[in-house]
């Protein structure tokens, strides 16, 4: 430190430094690291699903009900200026500030949701079966041989008194 300066310290008290610790303690917490990884994951595969749905799925969609850009599809509720008159380009009118009811769009995002949550349900569906089955199997470890039926016991005690006679 140069002449004439001091150190500057900030008052800790010791409650600080304990919501300091338990906030640490928290973080290091698996479950808040696994949320942040999914979050992770959930991004990139939303971007994925984005591209399944309107570079694959809508241009069929589209296609089917006769348009090829879904994403056009929209009905004008305003004044459209007069160089874009007649467009039918949703983005550029939108970006002119005119008033438009974009149920293609909708749709799109729909069919978003509908592709998201039928993967999430199958992947939730498979972790289901795989508990379930690894619970079975640990429960079918976990029981105890069961004990032989009397008859079989009988005919095994029968057997062995066969063998051991001498033979004649």
């Amino acid at each position: 430190m140069a002449k004439g300066q001091s150190a500057i310290t900030l008052p800790v008290n010791r409650k600080g430094w304990a919501v300091f610790k338990e906030f640490r303690a928290f973080i290091a917490r698996g479950n808040v690291l696994d949320l942040a990884v999914a979050v992770i994951i959930g991004a990139a595969f939303g971007k994925i699903v984005t591209s399944l749905t309107e570079d694959v799925l809508m241009p069929v969609i589209g296609t089917l009900f006769g348009g090829l850009d879904f994403s056009s599809y929209f009905i004008v509720l305003g004044e459209v200026p007069a160089k874009l008159q007649g467009s039918t380009d949703y983005v550029a009118l939108k970006k002119a500030g005119v008033p438009l009811l974009g149920y293609g769009a909708f749709i799109t995002q729909a069919v978003n949701f509908v592709i998201v949550a039928f993967i999430i349900f199958m992947l939730i569906r498979t972790v289901n079966r795989a508990v379930a089955l690894f619970e079975h199997e640990k429960a079918q470890a976990a029981e105890e041989p069961k004990a032989e039926p009397t008859d079989i016991a009988l005919l095994r005690e029968i057997r062995d008194e066969l063998k051991a006679r001498p033979k004649v």
